[in-house]
């Protein structure tokens, strides 16, 4: 699947419901997070599935993923191989500190009707046909078009690993949409006890965002465990952990500023794995 397929494919899924309430999640599972000194590593699965963390719909292609070093610079992944309802890789944590891995997209998709007929912009969900058309974009809008509606549409899907002592120049962040800026170590979670993570908005506090989290394993319980969150005016979540174990956050929302031309309205989305470890 080629990049382009892959942003259509996670855009598709942030404008059709949130990800939070979606019977498909996408996320990266890594093996660990915690490891001792620089010759280890990490395998990563990812896929996009029913119950958390198990594989029964389809993989996360790779096309898109990315590996950031502790020192900010760009890393690799090796051994990546797709399966039917997985992708795993292999990252070589061979510097010491903290690293990301994940994938970050941006997208603008849409329709609008000539004649009465409506056309898409953005493309769709799935993989390229051959000798299909080149997907529409704004500029393909004609000037008779009508039921004209431009979304602007980014998600973050990231987790985070450490290789002997913790660092946090991964966490630096951009200052548009919506971002992650933890003040716990989200590799020093503790279960039992209380971690406070900042959402941004543009740099700002994301005041007032819901954050979904849930604890894998739905596949083996009868409720999901799902907890609905609210950062406060500081944009600070607070998040205490019943149990050790893998945990899912999500954060989604809409506003009206978006910055492409002729969108108006954006949608975000923001995804990490966590592990929350036994005292």
């Amino acid at each position: 699947m080629k990049p382009f397929a892959i942003r259509m494919m996670v855009a598709a899924a942030l404008l059709s419901v949130p990800a939070a309430l979606s019977a498909h999640r996408m996320w990266l599972l890594p093996s660990a997070t915690v490891f001792s000194g620089t010759e280890g590593w990490v395998t990563v699965d990812a896929a996009v599935s029913n119950d958390l963390f198990f594989f029964d719909h389809q993989p996360l292609r790779l096309d898109g993923v990315k590996v950031w070093q502790p020192d900010g610079s760009e890393g690799i992944f090796q051994n990546g191989a797709t399966g039917r309802y997985r992708s795993v890789f292999d990252v070589k944590l061979d510097k010491p500190g903290t690293w990301k891995i994940g994938t970050q997209m941006s997208a603008v998709m849409g329709s609008f009707k000539v004649d009465g007929v409506e056309k898409r912009i953005g493309g769709r969900r799935g993989p390229p046909q051959p000798n299909a058309p080149a997907p529409l974009t704004i500029a393909d809008i004609p000037a008779n078009a009508t039921d004209v509606k431009i979304t602007e549409v980014s998600g973050r899907n990231e987790i985070f690993v450490t290789a002997g002592a913790p660092t946090t120049t991964v966490f630096k962040t951009t200052g548009k949409g919506l971002e992650f800026a933890p003040v716990t170590h989200p590799d020093e979670l503790v279960a039992g006890e209380t971690a406070s993570f900042r959402f941004l908005i543009d740099g700002q506090p994301a005041a007032g965002l819901k954050v979904t989290v849930i604890p894998g394993g739905k596949r083996y319980r009868n409720d999901e465990g799902a907890r609905e969150l609210t950062t406060g005016a500081d944009g600070m979540l607070r998040v205490s952990w019943p149990a050790a174990g893998m945990y899912w956050l999500n954060a989604t929302l809409t506003d009206t500023k978006a910055t492409s031309p002729r969108a108006t309205e954006r949608r975000m989305s923001y995804a990490t794995t966590l592990e929350v470890l036994t005292p």
